[in-house]
C-alpha cells in the first residue's frame, strides 16, 4: 500500500478565497493535500512527488501584465493537473489557447451540459447545476484541447488536453452550490491521478505518534494547554506518544469561561494523569490590559504576557527542550507563515511564530497539517470525551476579544455569566452541536431600560451563533424565537447590570465570526 502521507496532491494558490476549501474537499476524499505557492518551481514540485496538482481560482485576469503565473514546466511533468476557474484559464493560456473577457459574465448558479463524459465526468448527469464566478473565458481552445461541458454562455466550461492528463473546470467544484462537485473531485483524484484514498485519521495517528517519538527522542516536552480542542488534542497525542516526558502548563489569564480551569485540571491531571502545572496569572494580565480598547493591542499584550508567564514557569522544568503547540493548518496559512504558501495576515495568532524564538525551545506542532474537523476526529480516536472534542472554537486571547472596549474583572464576570446561560440553553435544546460556534459578546455601550418602576442605564449583550462547514464562510444560525426569547429573559433577569440582549444576524463575509 502507498504510504498515506506520500500520496499527496498540491493546490497551487492564486489568491482564491476557496483555496483552503479545495484542500478540505480533497482530504474528504482521503487524499492528503497541501496548499503551496502558485510560483513553486517545477523542480520543487518534482521533489514533492504529488499524485496530482490543482490550480486554484483567483481574482486576476491571465492577460494582465502582473497576473500570477505558474512555472510552465509543471505541465511537462506528466503529473495530472486540474485547473479551476482562473487555474483553468492559466492552464489553457499557457498551452496556447485564447482567454478573453466576455460581455455575459457568469456569477452564481449556472446549468451545465456535459458533452463528453470523459473520466472526469464519469457517473454524473449530463445536465447539472454548477457555481460560476468569472468574467473571462477560454474561447479558442485550439487543437490541443477538447470541450467536455458547456453552459448557455460558456462553450468551454470544462476541457481536457488531447494528449496530456490536464483538465480544466471554469466552475467551482469545491463549493456546496455545485452538487456533483465532490464526485468530480473524486474522479480527478482516483480515476485521473490514481490515488488510493489511504489517508485517514487512524493512519495519521499512527504515523504522527511515530514521528513525534523520533523527533523528541528522550527529551522533555512542554505543552501550553488552554483547555480548547486544539491544545487538548495536542496534549492527548503527546501523552500517547511520549507519556511521562510531557509537562503541560496551563496559564489562567483571567480571561477564561466559567469553570474552565477546573475542567482542564480534572481532565488532564485526573483522567490522563498528566504532569500539569497550573499558573494563576490573572492579576498581571488584567493589569496590563487595563484601559486598552484596541483589539489588536489586546492580542499583542496577551501574547507578550503569556510569553513572560510561560517562560517563568518553563524555567522551573528541568531538561525541557521542546515546546508543543496546537497550531492548525488554517492558522499557518492565515498568519502567512507557511513556507510554500502566499497568504496575507488576516489576524494575529499568538500561538503561531514568535514563541519558539522567545523561549528558546525547539517547536513541536503535531496538528500543523490538519483542519479543525480533522482535529476533532483525531480527538475522538484518542479517546477524548465528546463534550471536549466538539467544544466550539475559543480565541487565544480568550474573553478579552469578546469583551469589547476595556477589560475589567466586573465586565468579564458579566460576560462569563451571560455566556454560561447561552451555552446552557443551547445544550438544553440540543442546539449546541448544530452550531459551528456560539458565544456572548459584551458591548461597550449602555442602553436605557425599565425594570420595575425605575429607569435603568445598563450593559448590552450580543449573542452570536453561526453555522459553517469550514469557518471560512458562515451563516448566522436561525434559532427558534422562543428559545432566543428564553435566553434573553434569563440573561436580563439573572445577570446583574444587563438590560438588553441583541442577536447578531450578519454572515461571514463580510463580517467575521468573532467581533474583534
Amino acid at each position: 500500500m502507498v504510504e498515506p502521507r506520500r500520496e499527496k496532491v498540491l493546490v497551487l494558490d492564486f489568491g482564491s478565497q476557496y483555496a483552503q476549501l479545495i484542500a478540505r474537499r480533497v482530504r474528504e476524499q482521503h487524499v492528503f493535500c497541501e496548499i503551496v505557492r502558485h510560483d513553486l518551481p517545477a523542480s520543487r514540485v518534482r521533489e514533492l512527488a504529488p499524485m496530482g496538482i490543482i490550480l486554484s481560482g483567483g481574482p486576476s485576469s491571465v492577460y494582465d501584465s502582473d497576473a500570477p503565473r505558474c512555472d510552465p514546466g509543471l505541465f511537462d511533468l506528466g503529473i495530472p493537473v486540474l485547473g479551476i476557474c482562473y487555474g483553468m484559464q492559466l492552464t489553457c493560456s499557457t498551452l496556447g489557447a485564447d482567454v478573453k473577457p466576455v460581455e455575459e459574465r457568469e456569477f452564481g448558479r449556472a446549468e451545465l451540459h456535459v458533452v463528453d463524459q470523459d473520466s472526469l465526468f464519469g457517473g454524473v448527469p449530463e445536465d447539472m447545476t454548477v457555481w460560476m464566478s468569472h468574467g473571462d473565458q477560454v474561447q479558442g481552445i485550439n487543437g490541443d484541447f477538447i470541450a467536455l461541458a458547456r453552459t448557455a454562455t460558456c462553450p468551454n466550461a470544462a476541457v481536457r488536453h488531447r494528449t496530456r492528463p490536464i483538465f480544466g473546470l471554469q466552475f467551482h467544484p469545491e463549493v456546496h452550490h455545485t452538487p456533483y462537485g465532490a464526485k468530480l473531485l473524486h474522479n480527478f483524484l482516483h480515476e485521473c491521478c490514481g490515488c488510493s484514498g489511504a489517508w485517514k485519521i487512524d493512519s495519521f495517528l499512527e504515523e504522527e505518534t511515530s514521528r513525534l517519538r523520533k523527533q523528541v527522542g528522550t527529551g522533555r516536552v512542554i505543552c501550553g494547554l488552554s483547555g480548547g480542542v486544539d491544545s487538548s488534542v495536542t496534549a492527548a497525542l503527546l501523552t500517547r506518544a511520549i507519556s511521562d516526558q510531557l509537562t503541560c502548563i496551563f496559564v489562567d489569564n483571567g480571561l477564561l469561561r466559567r469553570g474552565e480551569r477546573d475542567q482542564v485540571d480534572q481532565m488532564f491531571r485526573g483522567h490522563f494523569k498528566t504532569d500539569l502545572r497550573v499558573v494563576d496569572a490573572s492579576e498581571i494580565f488584567l493589569q496590563r490590559l487595563a484601559g486598552v480598547d484596541d483589539p489588536q493591542k489586546k492580542r499583542e499584550i496577551i501574547g507578550h504576557t503569556f510569553i513572560d508567564v510561560f517562560r517563568k514557569e518553563a524555567e522551573t522544568i528541568e531538561d525541557a527542550r521542546f515546546l508543543a503547540q496546537g497550531t492548525l493548518y488554517p492558522d499557518v496559512i492565515e498568519s502567512g507563515t507557511k513556507g510554500d504558501g502566499p497568504a496575507a495576515t488576516i489576524k494575529a495568532h499568538h500561538n503561531v511564530g514568535g514563541l519558539p524564538a522567545e523561549l528558546g525551545f525547539d517547536l513541536v506542532e503535531p496538528l500543523r497539517d490538519l483542519f479543525k474537523d480533522e482535529v476533532r476526529r483525531l480527538g475522538e480516536a484518542l479517546g477524548l470525551p465528546e463534550q471536549l472534542v466538539w467544544r466550539h472554537p475559543f480565541p487565544g486571547p480568550g474573553l478579552a476579544v469578546r469583551c469589547l472596549g476595556s477589560v475589567s474583572d466586573d465586565r468579564l464576570e458579566t460576560l462569563r455569566h451571560a455566556d454560561a446561560i447561552f451555552m446552557e440553553e443551547l445544550h438544553q435544546h440540543d442546539l449546541y452541536r448544530e452550531m459551528g460556534q456560539a458565544f456572548a459578546v459584551l458591548l461597550p455601550v449602555r442602553s436605557v431600560g425599565v425594570m420595575g418602576d425605575g429607569r435603568t442605564y445598563e450593559h448590552v449583550i450580543a449573542l452570536r451563533a453561526v453555522t459553517t462547514t469550514d469557518f471560512m464562510t458562515a451563516d448566522w444560525a436561525v434559532i427558534d424565537p422562543a428559545v432566543v426569547g428564553k435566553i434573553s429573559t434569563r440573561i436580563i433577569n439573572e445577570v446583574r447590570g444587563v438590560n438588553r440582549v441583541v442577536y447578531d444576524v450578519s454572515t461571514k463575509p463580510p463580517a467575521t465570526i468573532e467581533w474583534e
